[in-house]
């Protein structure tokens, strides 16, 4: 049988690397319940937690959403050998409610580097688990004139 040949790399015309997560909300619950709300301070900003905040405290399911969507933008970046760079991806709420990724720092540089200029990201999420899937806008090929 004739060898699979390998997926054009990253960047490519028409090419985009879909990320996707799933997040236990249980998973989250116990980590929340065991460590408090300081454990997710490494991984959310702010500005993030703020917006995962109700009058009750953590809103779980908006967290693990936020979870999901950071690993989802960090997989379309299809970097080896790098770590998720938590607090350089933020997912944020738009006026209209849904999410807006922005990328600082090491993620802006790894973006860079793979040609994307944003990652857009949906995040849907029920009784027991919340789910990503981000996408790149890859940079506009320069003509060659």
């Amino acid at each position: 049988m004739p060898a699979r040949p390998a997926a054009p790399p990253a960047g490519g015309l028409g090419w985009a690397n879909l990320g996707m997560d799933i997040v236990s909300v249980n998973r989250v619950r116990r980590l929340l319940a065991q460590y408090g709300e300081r454990f997710f301070e490494r991984m959310l900003t702010p500005g993030e937690l703020a917006d995962c905040r109700t009058s009750s405290g953590l809103d779980v399911l908006s967290l693990c959403g936020r979870i999901a969507a950071k690993e989802a933008a960090f997989k379309t970046l299809r970097v080896r050998g790098r770590f998720l760079p938590w607090p350089d991806i933020v997912v944020r709420r738009s006026e209209g409610g849904w999410p807006l990724v922005e990328l600082h720092r090491a993620a802006a540089e790894m973006a860079a580097e793979s040609g994307i200029t944003e990652i857009t990201v949906s995040i849907s999420h029920d009784v027991d688990y919340a789910v990503a899937v981000a996408a790149p806008i890859i940079a506009p090929a320069t003509p060659i004139h």
